[in-house]
């Protein structure tokens, strides 16, 4: 296949020598002399782990040819990739200058093409990019998004120093369209690369090099402020997070990586609290760890702020401990929510399968009297009459045995904390907590 890219560096250089190894024939579009003069004496822009050989190689081949010239580059390839720099502002954003520069250069030259030409954006983007990439095509020339032209986004996932490897080995190939024909056009790209390939729609796909790297971030703060706090201990940090990444059930899993409502029961508020006050009483700052009580709480005041949306109408719950399958109410945050709630002047009615108040002891009997006091006013043994009698019915256990009364809701508010069926979510009146 014919390929242009457009910016020859980093991530253009490494697609560049490695779509040629892979039999197709690459333009590199560069705006700077010295880069596209590199390419064409066979050598890199970049020093990276195995990309000379290979760039000496396809050039030899000729494979691989430079530009400076986008007209030529996009009229003589099936497929452009966008590869350009997005560097940040100073106010944090991304630098998208020289993304919608590059439209204006495709809205100029489309005109000359008959053929459908698929343009892949590599770079980091905002969401909202590609849609963006193709209104400046569309309002500078005569051409049609998915009739004449078609953007996909296809984000990188290279590490420099392995950038090579990775190209070859990426944990996915991402790409994220709204039209078939360009999605599987860049997916014959990666046919012979060894990974799974995930078509999804554009703005899943802008936003996730912000999760992964943000991700990547959090993980290396919290694994530093843990050493710092073991060094104060004199405990090897090193030998504490080797036997934490063992645990691929829970740790390094996706268990705890589903969005939803807030944590609670009698456990992570409790280490989590001893943990802070250990840091605090060795002079140890864990800023991420500090505040992730914070974000917890943040996820309450959330669903609080939708909520006052129906001050006049009655709530239902389909649950009140804090996860299903228990009757722990401790830290529930379904019962920090309806104490809110409670005292906004919310009338509120319960329903839940695993809380019988004659058998609620001990602490956890302690905990809901200090909270919801008047419990028993609130909770009714009837799901049905929970239906009935309120006005919005608010799912916050994910307890299987309640979804299938979801069919006897109708015209009425759904209101989802933990992630109902996709066909639920389709209910005009439905609202989800963070989806």
């Amino acid at each position: 296949m014919k390929i242009s890219i457009f910016g020859l560096g980093y991530v253009g250089c490494v697609s560049l020598g490695c779509l040629a190894e892979n039999g197709h024939t690459v333009i590199g579009v560069d705006t700077s002399k010295t880069k596209v003069d590199l390419i064409n004496s066979g050598k890199p822009t970049i020093i990276e782990k195995d990309i000379d050989k290979i760039i000496k190689e396809q050039f030899e081949k000729k494979r691989i040819t430079a530009t400076l010239d986008a007209n030529f580059a996009i009229i003589n390839s099936e497929i452009s990739i966008i590869a350009v720099g997005t560097p940040s502002t100073d106010f944090g954003h991304l630098n998208l200058d020289y993304i919608f520069r590059v439209a204006e250069s495709f809205a100029e030259a489309l005109k000359m093409k008959k053929e459908f030409h698929v343009i892949a954006i590599r770079s980091t983007v905002t969401p909202g990019t590609c849609e963006k990439f193709c209104d400046i095509i569309e309002s500078k020339s005569d051409q049609k998004r998915n009739i004449d032209f078609a953007v996909v986004d296809n984000p990188e996932f290279l590490r420099e120093g392995t950038a090579v490897n990775d190209y070859f080995n990426p944990p996915l190939t991402l790409i994220g369209a709204d039209n078939n024909i360009a999605a599987e056009k860049i997916a014959s790209l990666y046919k012979n690369i060894n990974s799974e390939i995930i078509i999804t729609n554009t703005r899943i796909a802008e936003i996730m090099k912000y999760v992964n790297n943000t991700f990547h971030a959090l993980k290396i703060s919290f694994a530093n402020e843990i050493g710092n706090l073991c060094k104060a201990m004199n405990i090897d940090s090193l030998k504490v997070m080797e036997i934490f990444m063992k645990d691929e059930k829970l740790n390094i899993s996706p268990y705890y990586l589903k969005p939803g409502f807030a944590y609670g029961g009698s456990c992570l508020p409790k280490d989590l609290k001893a943990l802070q006050t250990l840091a605090h009483d060795l002079y140890i700052k864990i800023p991420v760890i500090e505040n992730i009580n914070k974000s917890n709480e943040v996820q309450i005041e959330r669903a609080v702020q939708y909520l006052e949306n129906f001050k006049n109408k009655q709530l239902g719950f389909f649950g009140l401990s804090f996860k299903a399958g228990t009757d722990d109410l401790r830290n529930s945050p379904s019962v920090s929510l309806i104490e809110t709630l409670i005292g906004k002047g919310f009338k509120i009615l319960i329903f839940d399968k695993n809380i019988q108040l004659s058998k609620l002891t001990g602490t956890n009997k302690e905990y809901i009297d200090s909270h919801i006091p008047h419990l028993s006013k609130l909770i009714t043994g009837y799901p049905k009459t929970l239906i009935k009698n309120c006005d919005v019915i608010i799912f916050a256990t994910n307890e299987n045995e309640y979804l299938k009364y979801v069919k006897d809701i109708s015209n009425k508010i759904i209101v989802d904390l933990i992630g109902l069926r996709s066909d639920i979510r389709n209910n005009p009146n439905y609202y989800g907590i963070n989806w």
